[in-house]
């Protein structure tokens, strides 16, 4: 075991070791600033992060790249606004609560928001970039406008505005 060249000593753990001053570098460095907080939702938030990114790894065979660990929490994220969303109409308004509060702590690995400008300006070069005339043209533009989002917009506002300027 300890006969590798490579090997710096044991492992200090079983999971990709992380750049220093990557995303994932981050994310354990914000786990253990959390349990010394005590700070519970953010910890078990910031767990269940680094959880999922280390499933995506196993998957992917390697290490993930900021960019892939930006899409994990992106993934995470868009599961807590669902979640919120259920529990609020359920009534579970502690729960919806929880989901929110947790949201809030992936925000901090997800791109920024599109202001509500800069998706009218993607909703209209897509259209002109497509050449929809009309209603029948709304998956062309709705495909255009998500991939050049990439997870910064809400996919239901994208919705709204492309039906929006097509009808």
């Amino acid at each position: 075991m300890g006969d590798d060249p490579d090997s710096s000593g044991p492992s200090r753990s079983r999971h990709a070791e992380a750049e220093p001053g990557s995303l994932k570098a981050r994310l354990g460095d914000e786990v253990r600033a959390a349990l010394r907080a005590g700070e519970k939702v953010r910890l078990g938030t910031l767990r269940m992060l680094s959880a999922a990114v280390t499933n995506r790894e196993v998957e992917l065979g390697h290490a993930v790249s900021d960019q892939e660990l930006v899409e994990v929490a992106t993934r995470e994220a868009k599961r807590r606004d669902e979640a919120a969303e259920a529990f609020a109409k359920a009534g579970r308004d502690d729960r919806a609560a929880l989901e929110r509060e947790e949201r809030r702590v992936l925000e901090a690995y997800l791109p920024p928001r599109l202001s509500e400008e800069e998706l009218d300006e993607l909703v209209e070069q897509a259209v002109a970039s497509t050449g929809a005339a009309g209603p029948g043209d709304f998956g062309k533009v709705m495909g255009r406008v998500m991939t050049e989002a990439k997870g910064r917009a809400d996919g239901r506002l994208v919705q709204e505005k492309v039906r929006a300027r097509l009808s």
